[in-house]
């Protein structure tokens, strides 16, 4: 019970001081006048009767009520109800008053009859309760008795108004009465804890809108200053009251001031936040206020000022709240636009719509706090419960952590008391307890639906408005109101005075009866206060899908696994997803929950491995924690990181904090102590469970403990059983229990100042900072999480530095520590009661503590330091050669990756495969690195780069951007010609020496001093010896053999050139000067000296020579000649005189020219001593000889060095010119004319005509017309880009051939050739300028064409009687080669990848011009396979003869002879044109220190390439496969072999190699000779044959030589990292039976059959064979198995295809017909590109065309002449030409190209496909060539030209002018030539 009012006061204006400015207020009466004890007397009453000031007024105004309220010191408020009205003032007083407050005022009192002033007066009760209404009625009786002079007695009244007392709560009904006749009933409220508000919160909201009021109430809550004006008080209360009522559960703590007096108004200034009400009286005084929210409540407005940010509701709750308002205030919105509205939408109530509005606001808090209860930590339930809220948990839990509007409520005032006054477990509850606890669930369920809500906020509504009125049928009130308008009655009397005494008697009377009264105690009904479901259950729809994916949690829990289970590898593969997932919450929970089991386990010492790799997760797992840790995973991980350890040495251990202080949670305070708490509510729960088993701590993160709340009681439930036993304990078990308490949590401060001094002192405590700020080589983890260098900087922002701490940075480490933990310390033992003995027992414990850790850590940071570095991949050992041995040991590396982006994961996906790691090793053959990537998820692969040593082209140090976590010193780059390249990056273990002597060891092997000292002679030696260069003679015999060799020559050859011509090969600038300069008298003496002595050609030689004349037969070029039948050596060299050409040995002691074989192939018809005089006038004695006979037309293919400047000049000047020394050289130029004219009598055709070099067949007219022109004639060959290489009519070989008779008349060789190689300004070297086109027109074919370089044939006059012709040509030196391999090289092996589109790969590749370079060498071969096949004989003298020479030459060759496409041919080929006619291998190659300078020239290397681009074009016409051309470009480099040392026979003699003892090589293993090599692989595998080989017999091939028809080789390009370059056949082997055994293993993998084959990893045609290799290597296993002995794969193939000819035979007879139409109507087939596996030409058994032109099988004619034409006409084949669409047709005259005669020829013009095409005659079906009129530029009139037909006019001719060339055309008459000009005219005017 409570009285209802305390005090009641008389208040009037203090009329003694009306002297001063301000009126004031003075108490005249107060009863009961001695203080309450309960309740003392509030101060100021006064001030606050008046709030804007006391004033007289000069009218009487109406009395007017409200209520103000104090709060006083102890934070009660009172309630102050207000009545007042005016009395008069006496006159005589007034007249002495000096002023009335306005000066005008003044002045006119002092004119006029002054008017009666009214003073004001109060009459006020003073009460803790807020009944308004009641008072109101109360001070109203009052007023009515005084002023209508009721007889009840004033003092009666007052009297027991003051005396009555009321319940306070409980719904009770109470009726009173004043002792006047009156009676009023009080209700109150049910329960006093929920605010009572009538109707001001709905009055509010119509005065200020919903907007208004909700960024008002989130300024309440967020501690802004808030300020009501208005220009009434009562409803400055009601809208105080209001603001209050919507915050609850929450209660304002702040200033609270409904009315502010006009005296107290700089109370506006203070800094705390309040809510205060005042008179818009004052409106401009608020103006200067910056920093509060004013709300005008008669305006309606709200005034933010601008330095003031108001943190609103967190969304959706915000749009929520403001949605269910408007349902609420404006129910009309939702019919608004309906068409029918209903009549009536029922507004409800002033008050009832009030509680609706509340009703919502306690939803909003409902759903802000909902969980609330999980997140208290109860630290003591005896005496008092000590109650803390884990506010990180709860935000971090409800996902807010990011929300500024809760973080600022659960920091405030309002919600600490909140957490007091609520968070007891054993209390009254109220309805909010009940909403948050049991209908949070439901709020969400109805969060969409509208009308659920509005039932909702309507039930809750009724059950708020029940509160406030418990009983709806109220007893009317009957109070009596004073008669209208009685206070403007003239003759009032004062208020009277009232008798204090009366009052006094009455109050006493009824305080001793109250006192013998029994006390009405009502009984609070206390309950355990729910806790309603947890957060994580509430939460579930806030985590979103993917932070909670299951297969994340997944992947964690292997990773820990793995790492448990020392499976490193796997883990590594696992951890870069592991690191994605830590940035989930669910997953770092994962985390700390399966590390946590481990612990458990007994499994936390853990070896270095685990130790880095479980502190890098935990490292990580913390760095996206906040300093707040909202999750609990620094808490989580607190026990943990005190539990990992590794051993370092003998008793010292390493624990996982001293890895993991880098975070800044551990310096935040408000982290321990939420750490603390919770540690201490587990404890102080395991104290209060019975059960025994329980008594176990649980170090177990509140969260866990909360999911396992179904069995075990929360913390909370036992606080809440203990608090209700708590009365019925005896004392003592009161004071135990308080101690026991007490002591645990004294306990736990103990066990936190220990963990924060492992956290907070850093390992190496010498340095003067408290964290460290590097990371611990895991970059994410320094990047992320940022520090704090000194504690002072983190420290200060969690609390104030008042302890000096601003000088901290001075002082050491530890000092800072002991602070930071004393601090610590103080706060929350204060908090938790814990005893002052204990505390300064801990104070002088914690100093102790942090020096003892110190020194444990100096053991320890010592200790780390000698770790050995984190244990590495082992070290894979590469397989070696036989006889190769390691140089150097593995040196630790890293291989970076380069521009080539397949390893590196790039343009095909799938892991990278570099960088890998690992080690490079040195041998005395390659340079070899193998490891494994670094990247996890391919951690098994081995990757494998080598190359030979003798292959490395350039060396040189780059820096690189490391990917690799480790240091790195810098990068090597190796790039080699065998298209490889290793970027080494050497990790830190490997010191720099050794890098050096690496570099040196590299140099020294890639270019040794001598030959000898090359890999293919080193071999099996131990490496030292290698270095010194004399080896011990192996081979007596062979040794002396050479010695008599080189004694021979060298008395043969005289002194002067031994001494001249030295085994030092010049280098290339000298080399042309160097030899033969003074070509004069003496040294023409010493060569006839020569011819004299020996060198005549005699029958008889020395046994000495006997024995070099065998072994010269047996070589290359000697067999070859005899296939080619140019010459025996039977009859012991007597000369069968009719062969045109012998085998002459006059360079058998390589007199003649070191460079040449020994045995030549030269005119019978010259002598030995003629040719050592000839040779004088080449280049490097390389004179002409033939190497090659057109075994169809007898021409021959010769080769030499250049013309030297005074030999050529004998040659072709005009013979009258004086030279000086005249007769010698015209004796020599004489013999060389002698030596070419004898070549050219060998020709057959040449002997039948007469002894003139025009050819038979022609007739009489062309004879004549070709006398016109001379005879050796001077063509320019350079080469315009655009010209077509391609005769596409020229019909022969694979462009047609027609075995017919008259074969030589249609080989005329045209200009065309000419014309092909130099576009259309052919005769520039005209000398007689006689017009071009009739030169052209010469039907006259030279016997013998000379291939010169150009420039060496400047200023040669052509000379009409010789029988020759030189074709002078532009070609490119080696060091455009060296050049262009170089820029191929970095296009195919990028250094790096390149953004920059100029270095695309296609542009580098084109400004290589070595695509050029090849179309190049092609062309003129092409060229020179015609003129050799139309007869003529060429001499290819380019040079110095070994170079370009040598590639053409062997081009020729290959293309000519089909024999030079066996293996066994192409091996000839190479022996003889590249190694025995001198190519300079060791030169080229730079394979000794001599060579250095120069560098490498892949001379051969463009000879293979074009190979490649031939076999691309005629894939059926090679027996070997393109591996066999990349086998021998890989060592021909790679000194595997010895085949390629050395630069001619001669040296190769010199050093014996060239002769080896039949039985020698038996005896080793090593193969000396590449091409043994490759007979011994052939009969094993398959792999150097070409299964589509398909020859056929005397078949010259022309290939395409155009850029666009040439491909980059896949050499250059391709790479297989799984095994190295594959072309060492020995050490790839074996391995892929290996590999999948290691699959079987792992049976519990579902096994498949798919392979998934990486570009840049597998060997493709290993892992995926082709079919037939499958079927070969298939059958072979299957006779193994059987037990057979295998049988050779090549015998298994014949028989094949020798089973296959004959079913094909049987085939062809049964079906000849049918096939023959089946194979007429299949389209030609281009046979050159068709998979052709059968030799017959009568009916295709496998004839898969890939693009077609001609047709091979139509009939067994036809199928020699796979002819090629323009590809425009491709589509034509879709369509027989009887279908054709012929637009216009006819019979005209066509010029052939040129030296070809007029034919009449068919034509068709067709506007469809828009050409003309022209048919042999009309009913030919094959097409004989297409123009495209596309390419038509103009049609002009013509003129008759040679050979046109006689008859016609002159205007029947006319030319077609295309982008290619000019056609010649003749109609039969003039109107037929018109109409067909006409006619094209048309077409083209129609495209």
């Amino acid at each position: 019970m409570a009285r209802l009012a305390d005090y009641f006061v008389l208040v009037g204006y203090e009329l003694d001081k009306r002297g001063s400015r301000d009126g004031q207020g003075q108490i005249l009466q107060r009863f009961p006048e001695k203080d309450w004890e309960d309740n003392p007397f509030p101060q100021g009453i006064e001030l606050f009767c008046q709030p804007s000031g006391w004033q007289l007024f000069t009218e009487r105004n109406p009395p007017s009520f409200f209520v103000a309220v104090l709060t006083d010191i102890s934070s009660e408020r009172h309630y102050c109800a207000c009545f007042t009205f005016w009395e008069a003032v006496e006159s005589a007083q007034s007249q002495s008053h000096s002023r009335n407050g306005e000066e005008e005022e003044e002045e006119l009192s002092s004119l006029v009859q002054p008017a009666q002033l009214f003073a004001p007066k109060s009459l006020v009760l003073v009460s803790r309760l807020d009944h308004t209404e009641v008072f109101r009625n109360s001070l109203g009786l009052i007023y009515t008795i005084y002023v209508d002079g009721l007889s009840a007695s004033l003092e009666n009244v007052i009297g027991n108004l003051l005396t009555c007392t009321i319940p306070i709560t409980g719904g009770a009904q109470r009726t009173i009465s004043l002792g006047a006749g009156d009676r009023q009933v009080i209700q109150t409220p049910i329960n006093d804890s929920l605010p009572v508000s009538s109707c001001s919160v709905a009055v509010l909201f119509r005065q200020l809108g919903i907007t208004n009021v909700l960024c008002l109430f989130c300024a309440a809550l967020t501690e802004h200053k808030i300020l009501f004006l208005s220009s009434s008080y009562q409803r400055l209360t009601d809208a105080c009251r209001a603001l209050l009522a919507l915050m609850f559960p929450l209660k304002y703590s702040f200033t609270y001031v409904p009315i502010l007096p006009a005296q107290l108004l700089e109370v506006l200034s203070t800094p705390t936040p309040f809510i205060i009400g005042v008179s818009s009286i004052f409106h401009s005084e608020t103006q200067e206020l910056l920093d509060v929210v004013i709300a005008d409540l008669d305006g309606g407005t709200v005034t933010i000022p601008e330095c003031i940010h108001i943190s609103l509701l967190p969304e959706p709750l915000l749009h929520q709240t403001r949605e269910a308002l408007s349902m609420i205030l404006d129910p009309e919105l939702e019919v608004a636009d309906l068409a029918f509205p209903p009549s009536t939408v029922s507004a409800p109530s002033l008050k009832m719509q009030d509680k609706e509005i509340r009703a919502v606001f306690l939803r909003l808090f409902a759903q802000l706090l909902q969980g609330y209860r999980w997140c208290l930590h109860i630290i003591r339930i005896h005496p008092e419960p000590v109650i803390r809220f884990h506010k990180a948990a709860f935000l971090g839990q409800r996902g807010l952590v990011e929300d500024d509007f809760l973080t600022k409520v659960l920091e405030g005032m309002a919600f600490a008391g909140f957490v007091t006054e609520r968070g007891a477990p054993y209390r009254a509850i109220d309805l909010f307890d009940e909403l948050v606890a049991h209908e949070v669930k439901r709020m969400r369920a109805e969060e969409g639906s509208k009308q659920k809500i509005l039932r909702h906020i309507k039930e809750l509504a009724e059950q708020l408005y029940k509160n406030e009125n418990p009983y709806p049928a109220v007893t009317m009130h009957k109070v009596q109101k004073p008669t209208e308008g009685c206070y403007l009655r003239l003759h009032q009397r004062p208020f009277p005075r009232l008798d204090e005494g009366t009052v006094q008697w009455i109050i006493d009377q009824a305080t001793a009866k109250l006192q013998t009264a029994p006390p009405a105690v009502k009984a609070e009904k206390k309950c355990m206060v729910p806790s309603g479901p947890p957060i994580a259950a509430i939460m579930e729809r806030n985590g979103s899908a993917l932070a909670n994916s299951a297969r994340r949690l997944e992947v964690v829990r292997n990773c820990i696994s793995y790492v448990f289970e020392n499976k490193m590898l796997e883990a590594k593969k696992l951890l870069p997803a592991v690191l994605r997932a830590m940035k989930g919450r669910a997953a770092r929970h994962c985390l700390t929950q399966e590390l946590n089991l481990h612990v458990q386990q007994n499994r936390a010492v853990l070896d270095h491995q685990q130790f880095d790799f479980i502190v890098r997760v935990m490292n990580c797992c913390l760095q996206d924690c906040t300093a707040m840790d909202e999750h609990g995973i620094a808490a989580a991980l607190l026990p943990l990181v005190t539990a990992f350890c590794r051993k370092l040495s003998p008793g010292i251990t390493q624990f996982a904090y001293s890895c993991v202080q880098e975070h800044v949670v551990w310096t935040n305070i408000q982290f321990w102590e939420a750490m603390f708490y919770c540690d201490v509510q587990n404890h102080i729960r395991a104290l209060y469970l019975e059960s025994n088993e329980e008594n176990h701590v649980d170090e177990v993160m509140g969260r866990q403990e909360y999911q396992s709340q179904a069995e075990e009681k929360s913390a909370l439930e036992i606080a809440s059983e203990q608090r209700r036993l708590w009365p019925t304990m005896s004392r003592e078990k009161q004071q135990e229990l308080i101690q026991k308490e007490e002591s645990t949590v004294f306990s736990q401060a103990i066990h936190y100042a220990n963990r924060m001094s492992y956290l907070l002192l850093p390992l190496d405590t010498s340095k003067n900072r408290l964290l460290r700020s590097s990371g611990l080589g895991d970059v994410e983890s320094v990047s992320n999480s940022f520090v704090t260098n000194s504690i002072a900087g983190s420290v200060a922002e969690s609390y104030d530095t008042e302890s000096g701490f601003e000088d901290a940075e001075s002082s050491d480490v530890a000092n800072y520590v002991v602070r930071f933990i004393n601090r610590f310390v103080d706060k929350v033992c204060t908090e938790s009661g814990v005893t002052n003995e204990h505390l300064k027992g801990l104070h002088i414990m914690i100093p102790d503590i942090v020096q003892m850790h110190i020194e444990t850590l100096d053991a320890v940071h010592r200790e780390s330091k000698r770790l050995p570095p984190i244990q590495k991949p082992k070290l894979l050992r590469p397989s070696l050669l036989v006889g190769e041995e390691c140089v150097m040991e593995g040196l630790r590396v890293y291989l970076m990756p380069d521009g080539r982006e397949e390893a590196a994961g790039g343009n095909i996906g799938g892991p990278p495969l570099l960088p890998a790691e690992g080690a490079i090793f040195l041998t005395t053959y390659r340079i070899v690195f193998k490891g494994t990537p670094t990247d996890p998820l391919v951690g098994e692969q081995v990757v494998v780069r080598s190359f030979p040593i003798a292959s490395l082209t350039k060396e040189k140090k780059i820096n690189v951007q490391a990917q690799v976590d480790q240091f790195i010193q810098e990068v090597l780059q190796l790039r080699s010609c065998t298209f490889q390249l290793l970027r080494i990056a050497f990790d830190e273990e490997v010191a720099s020496e050794s890098a050096e002597v690496f570099r040196k060891h590299l140099h020294k092997l890639r270019y040794p001093q001598h030959v000898r000292g090359t890999f293919a002679f080193t071999v099996g030696q131990s490496p030292k010896q290698a270095m010194q260069p004399k080896a011990k003679e192996k081979n007596p015999s062979l040794r002396t053999l050479s010695k008599n060799l080189m004694k021979n020559a060298k008395k043969t050859i005289g002194r002067p050139y031994v001494t001249r011509k030295k085994y030092t090969p010049p280098t290339w600038e000298q080399r042309s000067s160097q030899h033969f300069q003074e070509d004069d008298e003496d040294e023409i003496s010493v060569s006839e000296e020569i011819d004299r002595s020996t060198l005549t050609p005699s029958t008889i030689i020395k046994p000495s020579d006997k024995m070099t004349m065998s072994h010269l037969v047996e070589r290359a070029c000697c067999r070859d000649y005899q296939r080619m039948g140019l010459g025996t050596l039977s009859n012991s060299l007597t000369r069968s005189k009719n062969e045109p050409f012998r085998i002459s040995t006059v360079n058998r002691m390589y007199a003649v020219c070191r460079s040449y074989p020994g045995l030549l192939i030269v005119p019978q018809s010259i002598q030995d001593n003629t040719i050592q005089r000839i040779s004088r006038c080449y280049r490097q004695n390389r004179f002409p000889v033939i190497c090659w006979r057109n075994s169809r037309t007898k021409a021959v293919l010769l080769r030499s060095g250049g013309l030297h400047g005074k030999g050529v000049v004998g040659l072709f000047k005009s013979q009258n010119a004086p030279t000086a020394g005249q007769s010698q050289t015209d004796s020599t130029s004489l013999e060389q004319e002698k030596y070419l004219q004898a070549v050219i009598n060998s020709m057959p055709h040449y002997a039948d005509a007469s002894g003139r070099n025009t050819l038979s067949g022609f007739t009489s007219a062309h004879m004549s017309s070709a006398a016109l022109g001379p005879r050796a004639r001077v063509v320019t060959l350079s080469t315009p880009k655009g010209v077509s290489a391609k005769g596409r009519e020229s019909p022969r070989g694979k462009w047609g051939s027609i075995r017919a008779s008259g074969r030589m008349s249609n080989y005329v060789l045209n200009m065309e050739i000419g014309s092909r190689l130099a576009g259309k300004d052919l005769l520039s070297a005209q000398h007689n300028g006689a017009p071009s086109e009739a030169s052209f027109l010469r039907q006259h074919r030279a016997s013998l064409y000379i291939i010169g370089d150009k420039s060496q044939l400047k200023g040669v006059k052509p000379d009409p009687l010789q029988h020759w012709e030189v074709v002078p040509i532009e070609v490119f030196d080696v060091r455009q080669v060296k050049a262009s391999f170089k820029k191929l090289m970095k296009a195919c092996v990028p250094g790096s990848p390149s953004t920059d589109p100029s270095l695309a790969y296609l542009r580098t590749l084109e400004e290589s011009e070595w695509l050029s370079q090849i179309h190049k060498i092609l062309q003129i071969s092409v060229l020179v396979v015609e003129l050799l096949d139309t007869g003529s004989s060429v001499l290819v003298s380019l040079e110095d003869g070994w170079d370009i020479t040598t590639q053409v030459v062997s081009l020729v060759q290959l293309l000519s002879d089909p024999y030079y496409r066996t293996m066994e041919g192409f091996r000839l080929l190479v022996e003889k044109e590249w190694l025995s006619f001198g190519h300079r291998f060791s030169h080229r190659g730079a394979q000794t220190l001599a060579g250095q300078s120069s560098g490498f020239a892949p001379v051969f290397l463009q000879f293979l390439d074009c190979v490649h681009q031939i076999h691309l074009q005629f894939p059926m016409e090679f027996e070997f496969t393109q591996y066999y051309l990349k086998f021998l470009s890989y060592h021909y480099v790679s000194n595997r072999f010895r085949t390629f040392l050395l630069d001619s026979d001669y040296e190769r003699i010199e050093l014996g190699l060239l002769y080896e003892e039949k039985g020698e090589r038996k005896s080793q293993q090593v193969y000396k000779s590449i091409w043994d090599y490759i007979d011994r692989l052939n009969k094993k595998t398959p792999v150097f044959f070409n299964y589509m080989y398909a020859p056929e017999d005397g078949e010259v091939l022309r290939p395409y030589s155009n850029i666009s028809n040439l491909k980059v080789w896949d050499y250059y390009t391709q790479e297989v990292l799984s095994e190295g370059p594959s072309y060492d056949w020995e050490l790839v082997q074996g391995q892929p039976e290996h590999v999948e055994e290691v699959d079987r293993q792992d049976s519990s993998a579902p096994q498949t059959k798919r392979k998934i084959i990486w570009p840049c990893y597998d060997n493709r045609s290993r892992v995926e064979p082709d079919a037939i290799s499958k079927l070969l290597e298939e059958l072979h296993n299957l006779e193994a198995e059987l037990g057979q002995v295998p049988e050779r794969w090549k015998d298994t193939w014949d028989k094949v295809k020798a089973s296959q000819r004959t079913e094909a035979r049987q085939e062809a007879s049964r079906m000849a017909s049918s096939s023959l139409l089946m194979s007429s109507s299949l389209l030609p087939h281009r046979r050159s590109l068709g998979v052709y596996l059968q030799e017959s030409s009568v009916g295709s058994t496998l004839n898969l065309s890939l693009d077609s032109d001609t047709s091979s099988t139509s009939t067994p004619s036809s199928g020699k002449q796979g002819g090629r034409k323009s590809t425009s006409n491709l589509y034509s084949q879709f369509q027989m030409s009887e279908s054709e669409n012929r637009s216009y047709e006819g019979t005209l005259y066509k010029k052939g190209a040129f030296m070809k005669p007029w034919k009449p020829r068919w034509f068709v013009l067709d506007k469809t496909k828009h050409q003309l095409r022209y048919y042999d005659n009309r009913m030919d079906t094959e097409c004989k060539g297409v123009i495209d009129l596309a390419e038509v530029e103009s049609i002009t009139p013509g003129t008759p030209t040679m050979g046109a037909p006689k008859t016609v006019e002159e205007k029947a001719f006319f030319d077609l002018k295309t982008t290619k060339r000019v056609y010649n055309f003749c109609a039969q008459d003039v109107q037929l030539a018109q109409q067909w000009i006409d006619r094209i005219q048309s077409c083209l005017s129609d495209a």
